[in-house]
């Protein structure tokens, strides 16, 4: 992988290489920042980088010598990887050695690095996978022996704020006293909830959150995406492109989520209270969980709708479907009932979620509806 394959994050790509330029590379590294945005891969290929034995004068690995070819295949032997595992029936005491396989995998199916993609791959799905005590002692007898085929062993450590109590305390002796050859690069999405002395023995870097057009252009490439759909989940996600990609799963949900909401403002607008009745029960047949996303997406389309009266593309995050029915729809929603319809919609989502009857609390909000969508 080149840092070149990495969406964004120029600053972060210019500090790691004039590390390597200047000789200066800290023994431990903390790479923090938001969820989906490409951490785990600036961390790998930043270990590539110092294997690689031909680096091009770009500041890229040059992908064709032997370390390049064993990282590619996350097989690379001065390269160790530490990550949150579960315990089994079978495995009493994880160590992420153990599932090192599903981890490579993983890797490549996954680039953003997704824990809750993470997590379902366990055959004990109710367990959190963590960093267990045994992983530390595996580690230290690990680093005790030199680095194999380059100048340094690379610890890359995935979540540390995993890891439990125990774990992390033998993993600050570690980081205290390195061995020599050693460098710990570790990738955190939390760094709040990491150990404060291992935090405070680290050089922290910073990775923010990826920006609208980039999620939607790796959108784009990957998927083959409409660029005004790929905009309008990029939005959506928050900088997060496994989250963006969860939204593109979840397209048929979408879609449902769209029909019931064109649904719901048509019935009202023609006060059709038997066809509200019909409605409400229809929604409630969802189940609670996807109630309260319904509710969740009905305030997006909402506080869209609004924003789409002032005609101004650059801040509108609507797919193409969302836009067509928005062109007509959008004169509904003005400063007279926006902020009401959304409070109405927080109450049903609370109601809904506080275990309330749902035939009850959707009815109730689509008769609100008739007099909130004709005050505009």
């Amino acid at each position: 992988m080149n840092f070149s394959d990495i969406p964004s994050h120029e600053n972060v790509k210019r500090q790691l290489r004039d590390m390597v330029a200047d000789g200066r590379v800290p023994h431990a590294l903390l790479l923090h920042g938001p969820a989906g945005t490409g951490k785990f891969m600036l961390a790998r290929t930043f270990a590539q980088y110092l294997h690689c034995e031909h680096s091009t004068p770009d500041g890229e690995p040059c992908g064709v010598c032997h370390a390049c070819r064993a990282h590619v295949s996350h097989s690379h032997v001065d390269t160790l990887y530490v990550f949150p595992v579960v315990k089994t029936d079978k495995i009493k005491e994880p160590i992420s050695d153990d599932y090192i396989e599903d981890f490579r995998d993983f890797m490549t199916s996954s680039p953003f690095m997704d824990f809750d993609r993470w997590a379902s791959t366990f055959d004990k799905k109710n367990a959190q996978p963590i960093i267990y005590v045994y992983e530390s002692a595996a580690l230290e007898r690990r680093l005790a022996t030199s680095a194999t085929s380059s100048h340094y062993k690379i610890v890359l450590m995935w979540l540390p704020e995993k890891m439990n109590e125990q774990a992390a305390n033998k993993l600050l002796k570690l980081i205290e006293e390195p061995f020599d050859d050693t460098i710990f690069l570790l990738v955190s999405d939390d760094a709040s909830a990491i150990l404060p002395t291992i935090r405070s023995r680290c050089r922290p870097i910073e990775v923010t959150r990826l920006d609208d057009a980039s999620v939607a252009a790796y959108l784009t490439q990957r998927l083959s995406m409409d660029p005004q759909d790929a905009l309008a989940s990029a939005h959506i996600a928050s900088g997060d492109v496994n989250a963006a990609l969860r939204a593109v799963d979840a397209t048929s949900v979408s879609r449902m989520f769209f029909d019931f909401f064109v649904r719901l403002m048509r019935l009202a607008y023609q006060r059709d209270v038997k066809g509200l009745l019909q409605w409400s029960n229809d929604v409630t047949s969802m189940g609670r969980e996807q109630e309260v996303k319904f509710y969740d997406y009905c305030q997006r389309l909402i506080r869209e709708n609004f924003v789409f009266r002032l005609n101004i593309p650059a801040i509108t995050y609507l797919n193409r479907t969302e836009a067509q029915f928005s062109e007509k729809f959008a004169r509904f929603i003005t400063e007279r009932n926006a902020e009401g319809i959304i409070s109405q919609m927080n109450r049903a989502s609370a109601d809904i979620a506080g275990n309330a009857n749902g035939k009850i609390v959707n009815f109730d909000f689509a008769i609100k509806m008739i007099i909130l969508i004709k005050n505009f």
